[in-house]
């Protein structure tokens, strides 16, 4: 039996964070007002509080800031799937972003190390953006 993970719980600031995400692409909000790029999508940027943004597709790439492996999903559809990784990443545009490494190469994970985005298929014909690890010139 397979274990979709859940779809995304939208809010009201988050829609085209979610609709990109359906295409494949990664978008954050980046501030018209000061130029920060800021994740999770909200109203106001918590850099010069002005309500002024555009959506920006980043380079989808950062680094490892810290990880941990889960052992007990909260779910049955999380447990069936673990261990599965938690990473912080620090996007190459600045925001830290909360989200899972995928791949399978997770015994390589370390702080530091580069991960690129991707995209992970759940239900309702949802996508979720998810990270994994960049191959290195020492990979190829």
């Amino acid at each position: 039996m397979e274990h979709l993970l859940p779809s995304p719980d939208v809010g009201p600031d988050a829609g085209p964070y979610w609709d990109a995400a359906k295409e494949n692409r990664f978008v954050i909000q980046q501030c018209t007002d000061c130029n920060s790029w800021r994740f999770f999508p909200s109203h106001l940027c918590p850099s010069c509080g002005s309500d002024k943004a555009e959506w920006k597709e980043p380079s989808g790439k950062g680094v490892i800031h810290s990880f941990t492996e889960v052992h007990r999903g909260p779910t049955p559809e999380f447990r069936a799937h673990t261990p599965y990784m938690i990473v912080l990443v620090d996007l190459d545009e600045g925001p830290r972003i909360m989200t899972n490494l995928i791949g399978n190469n997770l015994d390589q994970c370390q702080i530091g190390a580069p991960v690129e985005v991707c995209f992970e298929n759940r239900q309702n014909d949802t996508k979720v953006p998810q990270f994994r690890l960049s191959k290195t010139e020492a990979d190829t």
